[in-house]
Formats: structure tokens, C-alpha cells, sequence
């Protein structure tokens, strides 16, 4: 297997280095080093502007759109080069808008639609935020509760949305409502596109264990929307969902390995400084977080091979990735607590930055330290699907066996 890249993806490695060395100072020792969590923050906003004016936001979005048309391979090297720098990759720093409503609406979304969002989402002048979990339906979306009818040329929804992600700083959201109360399951769910600052529209904070409070519920009583902002048919939004959710999982597959690998490197030099790299055990068990990154690096060669051959759709392939780099996360990050020990529960700054889900600006949650990675990770075998709904899909559709059974009454 060869695995160099060819010539066109290292010249744009030239290219995106020639950028580091303009836009950051001499001897910048990464975000990580940044005292506190405001001044993360506001160096993640603004280095997410300088990206879009260096043209390496949407890199493989459409020219007409404000993106380049380059490669996903050109996007693996930009992520490469931004964490050997130590600074947040572009993508992670708006994973709702770039990464997933973006690419949702270079598949679904009409002509006037990507010509309306697209350019904003990059400019950053709309924020996104994802409304799919409700109080009673969380992996089992089918049963939400929230409803939208038309009313003259508008939508007019009714409902509540729960952990979502960000709303508090977003300005706009995507969401799964019930348009038509006749069907039943998958059926007559509707993709639509609803701004947020409007009076039919209540955001609340939810409060953390870590003290942070990233994640929000937000009401909507008679809140209204376009009716041209529905993504897909109306009623046909399911497959425009799973599209989304299959960008949240698979596409990440071929970058998350390097941001691992960074923070596998900061464990290891925590192991050095706490001489915890002489115990065998915690040696057996870093060795063994090396081999779950190396198998994810190779597992993101072969998604990106799919997607270089047009396989949009990742299928199971999607899965295994999410259930694998979601279960690693947790027995790392526990390993770099078991390292600190008592110590590890104090939130310090010469911790790794969040590895994969960057829900606020690049910046790192709980201070940046090991103890807030270690909550965070926890929450990535639960949102984008839970490791049990991963096991399904993958028993369903890979092995063949027979759906669960539920049990009812």
C-alpha cells in the first residue's frame, strides 16, 4: 500500500506552511498554551477569519461557493500542518456549519439555497447550531415530538430541542420536525433551516459537571421559518439527516487520527514528566493506545480512498470509525488521569486540546486539561449516535443479523 502523497497535495502543504509562518508570531507554542479559556476562545474566532482570508476554509467546496474544489486528500494535509502548529484546523472550529450543514446542502439543498448559506457559513456571518435530540427522543429520532405546518408562505414550529450544542452563540439553526402528523417512523419528518433571533425562540443553558456550559435546550413556540428553507422534499427529511450524520461520523475518519496522534504525543510527555513511562503497565496501556491510532490512521486511508472514488455514502464504514475513535478517547484520556492521579482532577492548562468534537471555538473546555477531555470523551460515545446504535448498524448491516427486538407495554 502505498500511502505518499502525490505532488499537488505537497506543493499545498508548502502553501499552508507558507501561511503558518506569516499569520502566527515567532516561537508560538501552540493554543494549549494560552492561560485561560476567554483568550482560547477569542484566538479560535480569530484565527478562524484568517483561515477564510487565506482561502483554507471549504477547501473542497465549489469555487462558486467562496470554497477551492481541491481534494479531501489537500484537506487531510491542511489538518496535518494546523496540529503541528498547535492550532485549531478550520473545520473543527465550525463543525456545524462547514462540516455538516455545508456539506448536507452541497448534496440536498436547492440552488438558491447554497448560493444563500454557503458563503455566510465560511464568512462566518452565520452560525450554526443542530437541532435533532428532544426530552424523548435522543437515538431513537423517529419518535420526536417537535411539529411544523405550513402557514401561508411560512413554516410555524412547536417544540423543544435538548443539548444542543453551541446555541447560545449561533444565530441559525437546522432541525428535524413533523410535518406531516399522519405518517408514522421515518416518515413525514422535515429537514428545515430556522433563525434563531426571533421572539418564538427561548435558548437556556444547561449547567455541566465540568462547570462549562456548552450545551443548551431551546423552546419554540409558534416560531416561524420559510417555507423554502426545508432541505429535501418536505416529509422526506430522514435521508437528508442520516446524509449529515454520515459527515459528522465517516468524513472525520481520515482527520481525527492526526489530532489523536498530537494529543497521544502529549500523553506520552506527561508519562515522561511524571516518570510513569518506567511502570509497565502504564506502558503496556500507552502502547496500546499508539496501536488504536495507528489502526485509525489506516482506517482514515480507507475511507478517504471511498470518498476519492465517489462513494459519498459511507454506510457501516461511518460506524466502525465513530464506535472506535469515541471507545478509544475514553481509555486514553482515563489513562492520562490515572497518570496525574489526585492531581488530574485540578483543571490545568498543559492539557490537550478537545482531539475531536470542538463544539465552541477551537477552544478547549474545563481550562484545556486532561480532566476536561476526560468529561468530554464520555460524551462522544454518546452524541452522533451511541456506541449501542453503532453496535446495531453494524450488526444489521454488516453481519446480517436480525434487528433488535423491542419490547413494548
Amino acid at each position: 500500500m502505498d500511502v505518499s502523497y502525490p505532488a499537488e497535495a505537497e506543493a499545498f502543504r508548502a502553501e499552508v506552511r507558507a501561511v503558518l509562518a506569516e499569520e502566527l508570531p515567532p516561537g508560538w507554542p501552540g493554543i494549549g498554551a494560552i492561560a485561560g479559556r476567554a483568550e482560547a476562545e477569542e484566538f479560535a474566532a480569530q484565527w478562524r477569519q484568517t483561515l477564510h482570508r487565506r482561502g483554507l476554509l471549504g477547501l473542497t467546496w465549489p469555487a462558486e461557493y467562496g470554497g477551492r474544489g481541491l481534494s479531501r486528500l489537500h484537506q487531510v494535509v491542511l489538518v496535518e500542518e494546523l496540529a503541528r502548529a498547535g492550532v485549531p484546523y478550520g473545520e473543527h472550529t465550525d463543525l456545524f456549519g462547514i462540516k455538516m450543514l455545508g456539506s448536507t446542502l452541497l448534496r440536498w439543498g436547492t440552488a438558491e439555497q447554497r448560493h444563500r448559506f454557503l458563503p455566510r457559513i465560511l464568512s462566518g456571518a452565520d452560525r450554526w447550531c443542530q437541532g435533532f435530540s428532544e426530552p424523548g427522543a435522543g437515538s431513537d429520532l423517529a419518535s420526536l415530538a417537535t411539529r411544523a405546518t405550513l402557514d401561508g408562505a411560512d413554516w410555524v414550529i412547536d417544540g423543544q430541542k435538548i443539548w444542543t450544542s453551541a446555541a447560545h452563540r449561533a444565530n441559525w439553526i437546522f432541525l428535524l420536525a413533523r410535518t406531516d402528523p399522519r405518517a408514522r417512523g421515518h416518515r413525514g419528518i422535515s429537514f428545515l433551516l430556522c433563525p434563531l433571533d426571533q421572539p418564538g425562540v427561548e435558548i437556556r443553558p444547561i449547567r455541566q459537571l465540568s462547570g462549562d456550559s456548552d450545551f443548551n435546550e431551546v423552546f419554540f413556540t409558534a416560531a416561524r421559518t420559510p417555507a423554502d428553507l426545508v432541505v429535501g422534499p418536505p416529509g422526506e427529511g430522514w435521508p437528508v439527516a442520516m446524509t449529515l450524520l454520515g459527515h459528522e461520523r465517516g468524513d472525520e475518519a481520515a482527520t481525527n487520527p492526526i489530532l489523536f496522534r498530537t494529543e497521544l504525543d502529549r500523553l506520552f510527555a506527561l508519562a515522561a514528566e511524571r516518570g510513569a513511562d518506567r511502570d509497565p503497565l502504564i506502558r503496556q496501556r500507552l502502547a496500546w493506545c499508539y496501536a488504536r491510532v495507528e489502526t485509525m490512521r489506516y482506517l482514515g486511508y480507507r475511507i478517504l480512498t471511498q470518498l476519492h472514488n465517489g462513494d459519498a455514502e459511507l454506510g457501516a464504514a461511518a460506524s466502525v470509525a465513530k464506535l472506535y475513535w469515541s471507545e478509544y478517547h475514553v481509555a486514553a484520556t482515563e489513562l492520562a488521569l490515572d497518570i496525574q492521579g489526585l492531581a488530574g482532577l485540578v483543571p490545568d492548562r498543559r492539557g490537550p486540546l478537545r482531539a475531536v468534537r470542538t463544539d465552541d471555538p477551537g477552544a478547549p473546555n474545563s481550562a484545556g486539561s486532561w480532566l476536561g477531555a476526560f468529561l468530554n470523551a464520555r460524551a462522544g460515545t454518546i452524541y452522533a449516535g451511541t456506541s449501542e446504535i453503532q453496535r446495531n448498524i453494524l450488526a444489521e448491516t454488516v453481519l446480517g443479523l436480525p434487528k433488535e427486538r423491542r419490547e413494548h407495554g
